[in-house]
């Protein structure tokens, strides 16, 4: 069938002057590209929701220090005739450490969210994200309506102009802080419609592209 591709054009508010942090006078920061090629992992610290139960979402880097994924198994929403309206609405909030290279602090500078999307025709459903460095300001939601009927895969794209994005401060470990939810609701539909973040092998995946830079003291 054929493949449904939303693509969001709000960029998060999060992202935008109200989050810009300064930094510190002794720090030069130097944009870098291609990423660097020093060790990189990621911790999975906490995560909570009605859309990511304990042991169903995971992290990974990528091989190339390019990005990393946030993987779901369990993350659907539905409404319909005889589904209880808490299930309408899921959301998940994880709270991930991400150690970089040595000497580099990143950016978040585009977030690919996939999903598989079984809307009825008058259904209404969406998807809203935001993430933020612990200690910042948390911004708000960038919203992406996935239009029904659907009986496909969907994906949304935020992508992050450079004069908006947010880094780390160097020399700080804070820890990256990500909110998705997923809303479905019947509208004038008559039947089941639900929408997910994972999919039928339980490892559809949100991708989270770095953007680096370098520190050097001066």
């Amino acid at each position: 069938m054929k493949r449904l591709l939303t693509r969001g054009c709000a960029v998060l508010a999060l992202l935008a002057s109200s989050l810009l942090v300064a930094t510190p006078a002794s720090a030069i920061i130097v944009i870098v590209d291609p990423p660097p090629a020093g060790e990189m992992s990621i911790e999975l610290v906490a995560m909570a929701g009605s859309g990511c139960a304990p042991g169903t979402a995971d992290v990974a880097i990528s091989p190339d220090n390019s990005a990393f994924t946030a993987i779901y198994s369990a993350y659907l929403a539905q409404a319909g005739p005889g589904v209880p309206v808490t299930e309408n609405r899921k959301n998940c909030q994880l709270n991930v450490l991400v150690h970089a290279p040595a000497g580099f602090t990143f950016a978040i500078a585009k977030v690919d969210y996939r999903g598989y999307g079984f809307l009825q025709p008058g259904a209404i459903a969406q998807q809203r994200a935001n993430y933020y460095f612990q200690g910042m300001t948390t911004g708000s939601y960038a919203n992406h309506a996935i239009a029904a009927p659907l009986d496909d895969n969907w994906i949304a794209t935020d992508q992050v102009p450079i004069a908006s994005q947010v880094f780390r401060p160097c020399g700080e470990q804070r820890n990256l802080n990500i909110n998705t939810e997923l809303r479905v609701t019947k509208g004038t539909s008559t039947d089941v419609s639900y929408l997910t973040m994972d999919s039928t092998d339980g490892s559809i995946e949100t991708i989270y592209h770095f953007s680096w830079m370098r520190c050097n003291n001066k």
